[in-house]
């Protein structure tokens, strides 16, 4: 079975269009993934504690969590739906009755601080016991982002891979088989973790391809009808890569722009710590950002994910932050909007101009999230600026801008 395994590994890491290559690997939005869903489940458990949790799903802050979950949706799209308040059903068992709900933050509080496989797997055994109506393994996405090397996420297309690699009958919805199910990937990825990684994901994103169909393990008993729908995935999947790659393209090139005119009108610049080594059209990031990010006075915690903004301003005479931006893909709203909120708290006293930099359309959404009751009772300002405005305006925002509120000419704001 490894001999079989290695070679289906093989193939795993070679196709550039497996979620290991467009997901796992060399994907910054999924590093930035792991702090930003950190802190959205301190914030869920702070305010179950705090008893501002409500009593739906939307609009509360597990939602926050989930989008930023499916933002990564090579592989958890879809993942907010097991969490949906279903009135009918009364599932998941977590808004309107207050014993479950306390048990859910309790979980999460107990799961965030912990240090050992142990004790994660005694707090998911307590939750099963408890029996809460409708909240069964799909927490485990939540828990791999909090303990990757521990716990391997689950949705449908994983078990299903599972199943069609290791021939079993795993059954989805069950705690109990889920446990069965992450002792075999343990095993096996403890086996050849040297072909994959210690970060669960990587094993997770083989049985997601497998379960997809979109990474056959064989041949042998595919009807033509299964093949033309095997193809059709194969072509789906082809052309999200491909959107990724142009999507990519425009990030970096938006994070130039705006450098650019920072540095143009007197500001020291710099990007964020993984994507320096970028280039547009041949110029490097680099090139036209600082060595290194300057020391600021705030937490280690809220240090490294400042460092992770796509691109921020300091004065030259203070190191104070000017500005800061957040270049939005296509998907990725929410973690961008978190950032740059968190920022505006550890520097209330001064704080930096705040903007998203978004594509043309996806206005629309820009507005929806920035008018959550989160970041506008908040008095938080948060501008945008549009992907065909800076890009038009550059050059001469460059030649007659003399500080950062030029922005403000080609910036909007939520009302």
């Amino acid at each position: 079975m490894n001999q079989d395994l290695k070679l289906i590994i093989k193939n795993y890491k070679e196709d550039k269009e497996t979620v290991y290559n467009s997901w796992f690997v060399n994907n910054d939005e999924r590093l930035k993934a792991f702090r930003t869903i950190r802190r959205g489940v301190f914030n869920v458990i702070k305010d179950i504690k705090n008893g501002n949790f409500g009593n739906d799903f939307k609009g509360s802050s597990l939602e926050f969590v989930l989008n930023c979950i499916t933002e990564q949706k090579q592989i958890f799209k879809g993942a907010s739906h097991p969490f949906y308040w279903k009135p009918k059903l009364r599932i998941p068992d977590i808004y309107e009755n207050e014993e479950n709900k306390l048990a859910f933050g309790q979980f999460l509080e107990k799961c965030i601080n912990a240090t050992k496989e142990e004790q994660l797997l005694k707090e998911i055994i307590l939750l099963d016991k408890r029996k809460i109506k409708g909240l069964g393994p799909a927490v485990a996405s939540i828990m791999y982002f909090l303990h990757p090397t521990i716990i391997p996420p689950c949705n449908t297309a994983i078990v299903n891979g599972f199943n069609s690699l290791f021939k079993d009958k795993v059954k989805l919805g069950s705690w109990a088989e889920y446990l069965r199910m992450r002792e075999i990937i343990i095993e096996k990825n403890n086996e050849l973790k040297f072909e994959l990684s210690n970060d669960l994901g990587a094993f997770a994103g083989l049985l997601f391809d497998v379960g997809e169909k979109k990474l056959l393990i064989s041949n042998d008993h595919i009807s033509d009808e299964e093949r033309v729908k095997i193809d059709k995935k194969l072509k789906k999947r082809h052309k999200e890569v491909i959107n990724e790659m142009e999507e990519e393209d425009l990030h970096t090139e938006m994070q130039y722009h705006i450098m650019t005119i920072g540095g143009a009108i007197g500001y020291d610049v710099i990007a964020a710590s993984n994507d320096r080594s970028k280039c547009h059209n041949g110029n490097s990031l680099s090139f036209i950002s600082l060595n290194k990010f300057p020391e600021l006075k705030v937490a280690k915690d809220t240090y490294k994910t400042i460092r992770l903004i796509d691109a921020v301003w300091f004065d030259k005479d203070t190191d104070n932050i000017a500005c800061a931006f957040e270049v939005e893909k296509s998907t990725s709203i929410y973690s961008g909007i978190l950032r740059l909120t968190d920022l505006h708290y550890s520097f209330k006293k001064n704080p930096p101009s705040l903007y998203l930099i978004i594509p043309d359309n996806r206005e629309k959404d820009v507005l929806l999230q920035l008018q959550r009751p989160s970041i506008k009772n908040n008095n938080i300002e948060i501008l945008y600026i549009l992907f065909s405005e800076l890009k038009n305006n550059c050059d001469a925002i460059c030649k007659f801008g003399e500080d950062k509120e030029i922005l403000r000419k080609i910036s909007k704001v939520a009302n």
